[in-house]
């Protein structure tokens, strides 16, 4: 099993909105955000995912193994709230993913990721000879 506790900060929320070019006002201005109804500012669903995908990787032993990864944005992540990311062998090439926050509410839902069961060469590596030379 992977897991990370993460803490999301206003910080946070708006390096990631200025890093992915997602700068909507809703991420970055509370007052905007209730003003369409919202509780105030809210982190990226990419943030998120970005963030279980690392815990995914941790659990397949690497990211050069990911090979997909599933979820549904199911809940509001604010300034504030820690979210627990989990991920479990469920079988062999498949784990189960879960993000849930501090009151014990998923953020993240219908979440899964396939991963490699065996060490696979990097797409760099493939199709060459050694000594690096094309097949």
């Amino acid at each position: 099993m992977s897991r990370r506790e993460i803490t999301f900060t206003q910080e946070q929320i708006a390096i990631y909105a200025q890093a992915s070019g997602d700068i909507n006002p809703i991420h970055l201005d509370g007052e905007f955000a209730r003003s369409v109804g919202l509780p105030g500012i809210i982190a990226h669903g990419m943030l998120q995912m970005g963030i279980l995908a690392v815990v995914a990787a941790e659990a397949a032993g690497g990211p050069g193994r990911l090979r997909r990864l599933t979820c549904r944005f199911a809940g509001m992540v604010q300034p504030g709230d820690t979210v627990t990311f989990t991920a479990d062998v469920a079988e062999p090439g498949k784990l189960d993913l879960r993000a849930v926050n501090q009151q014990g509410d998923a953020v993240l839902t219908k979440a899964s990721a396939a991963f490699a069961t065996e060490d696979v060469a990097p797409a760099a590596t493939r199709g060459t000879r050694e000594g690096g030379d094309a097949a």
